[in-house]
């Protein structure tokens, strides 16, 4: 993993690759012999007859078969990871903040650095999701990681992810995304303590959101998005398989690398976005839009309009609405918030939400600025001003995200959130 990876450029494509020339069939998928002795397999992330635009699949051409393997055993790593249904405690309506995930102090890699804070839904069912944490400082030597329970869209905050899939490898730094779809082998290697969060989706694949009245272009533009080309590991030593499959880690062992892939074709495979990429759109009038414009990826549910899951950013952008109250409104959701923070601060919140912190404000719980950002803005000349230097994201839900007896029992849980909205005075009527 020494040259930089490549990548084509594109949201859910179709490419053609190979890291080999002739190793890629031409003009079929699965023909008699192979090129080079390689074994063709399709990885299908749909059904067979979704539809057309719906489909996702990618045929490999690999050194070995990924059939080829001894039983799964239980895994007794990542203990805090968890899947749902998320029943360890009672739904709580109440607003939720925690301090970042303190790094390990033992060596941990990216799998075993996994904590499970909130969820809803789980696996079996297809719909849902799971949000984690994960804190790590080593790399995953000698092992590789598939989930078979949903995607994972992760969010790195601190060091950058090497991630090194069966379809290439891609770079997330800090400020970026990545997003791997489900059943796809990756190892993820540090150049020094990493920490972030991962949304790992049950139910539809995450897609571009429609762009209604906005028109043809705006938000995440479908060009930057950038999936790897092929590249493959010719190892023929020990190799962990780590397997997550209906909320349970199981492992096997092989005799060689499973990232063997030395040609593939298709529109399933991982991508990586760069957040500084992010067309925002604003108001150039009045009031504060819906948070809705900043959404870059959405999981639709079967209720049109109403998501399994967004993912929503804050990033940088210019503020020059008259006469109107600038950050976000006080409000209570018929959906469900789970917050992170990347870097800087939250433009609602004056202190307490650090970066690598996160915050859960469930249905219908009232929630907006606290006292000190509410004062400021109310009193702030209204020129035009750029909010600079942050990233803050959000994890939105149709359905109610439960807290975990971890996250719940965590030495990070701020216990006196609450009192950031204290001491508003009553508004004074005329008499």
């Amino acid at each position: 993993m020494n040259a930089p990876p490549a990548y084509g450029v594109g949201f859910g494509n179709s490419f053609a690759t190979e890291a080999v020339p002739g190793a890629l069939p031409q003009g079929r998928n699965s023909p008699q012999r192979p090129a080079f002795g390689l074994y063709a397999e399709q990885l299908s992330g749909s059904a067979f007859t979704a539809p057309r635009h719906e489909n996702r699949r990618s045929w490999l051409y690999r050194l070995r078969p990924s059939a080829s393997h001894p039983p799964y055993r239980p895994y007794a790593g990542a203990r805090w990871l968890r899947s749902g249904p998320f029943d360890e405690t009672p739904a709580d309506p109440n607003r939720l903040r925690w301090d970042p995930l303190p790094l390990p102090s033992e060596p941990t890699d990216f799998v075993d650095g996994l904590v499970t804070y909130a969820g809803n839904g789980d696996a079996a069912s297809g719909a849902g999701i799971a949000i984690h944490l994960y804190a790590a400082n080593r790399s995953m030597s000698g092992r590789v990681f598939y989930n078979a329970d949903g995607e994972l869209l992760i969010v790195p905050q601190e060091g950058v992810l090497r991630i090194a899939s069966e379809l290439g490898r891609l770079d997330a730094p800090p400020g970026h995304i990545a997003v791997v779809p489900r059943g796809v082998r990756f190892g993820v290697e540090l150049d020094g303590p990493a920490r972030g969060y991962v949304c790992e989706n049950y139910g539809q694949p995450f897609r571009l959101p429609e762009l209604g009245p906005i028109g043809a272009n705006g938000l995440a533009n479908a060009r930057d998005f950038e999936t790897p080309v092929a590249w493959f590991e010719d190892r023929d030593e020990p190799t962990e398989v780590i397997q997550k499959f209906q909320g349970r880690l199981w492992s096997t062992t092989l005799d060689h690398s499973p990232l063997d892939v030395v040609a593939w074709h298709g529109n399933l495979a991982p991508c990586r976005y760069d957040l500084a990429r992010f067309n925002t759109i604003g108001t150039v009038s009045y009031d504060h839009p819906d948070p809705s414009i900043f959404t870059v990826l959405t999981s639709p549910s079967e209720a049109p309009g109403t998501a399994n899951c967004d993912f929503v950013i804050f990033p940088p952008r210019w503020m020059v609405a008259e006469d109107t109250f600038r950050p976000p409104w006080f409000h209570r959701n018929v959906m469900s918030e789970f917050m992170g923070l990347v870097h800087g601060a939250y433009d609602a919140k004056a202190g307490g939400f650090a970066p690598g912190g996160a915050s859960l404000h469930n249905c219908m719980s009232g929630h907006g600025p606290d006292l000190e950002s509410h004062a400021k803005a109310t009193a702030a000349e209204l020129k035009p001003h750029k909010i600079e230097n942050t990233m803050a994201f959000m994890f939105e839900s149709r359905w109610v995200i439960r807290p975990t007896r971890y996250a719940m029992e965590a030495g990070t849980l701020q216990r006196d959130y609450d009192g950031c909205w204290d001491g508003f005075a009553k508004a004074d009527l005329p008499k």
